[in-house]
């Protein structure tokens, strides 16, 4: 399971000019699903997420965590969109494989769970459609990009 995590100072998709999830100060979470994966990898891929130190302290190191920022709302918002193109095997040639991806019921039953597991542990989580066409937009805060697998 794939975390490319970016820490945002804003995010937000739509589908079909709908939009369905957006958030401000926090991380966009692009999830990619591989066939391999199971339930048993949510809880650790979650915990990474909520603690991963991206964010600024006082002095400007990256020491604190999405639940350390955001003060009496319980943190910065988490915003999860699958992605599975991070599954790709691109090792070979110039077009990308798909087979190290999970086949779509398995990852849209693993990319709701996380969905749920998230909603459960944090205060603002947001989400795409899953294996709807998304447009995603967001401001990068720092650039700060990080690739989280489990």
């Amino acid at each position: 399971m794939i975390a490319l995590i970016q820490r945002v100072s804003e995010a937000s998709v739509r589908v079909e000019g709908e939009l369905v999830g957006q958030i401000g100060p926090g991380l966009l979470a692009l999830i990619g699903i591989q066939r391999e994966d199971s339930a048993d990898k949510i809880p650790r891929l979650l915990d990474k997420m909520l603690n991963y130190r991206v964010f600024p302290d006082e002095a400007r190191r990256m020491n604190r965590s999405l639940r350390d920022i955001g003060g009496n709302a319980g943190g910065g918002g988490l915003l999860l969109v699958s992605q599975f193109t991070l599954a790709a095997d691109t090792s070979k040639g110039t077009r990308p494989g798909f087979s190290p991806a999970a086949e779509p019921v398995l990852a849209a039953k693993l990319f709701d769970d996380l969905l749920s597991a998230a909603r459960q542990a944090h205060p603002q989580v947001a989400a795409g459609r899953f294996g709807a066409d998304m447009q995603v937009q967001l401001i990068n805060d720092g650039p700060v990009t990080f690739w989280l697998e489990v």
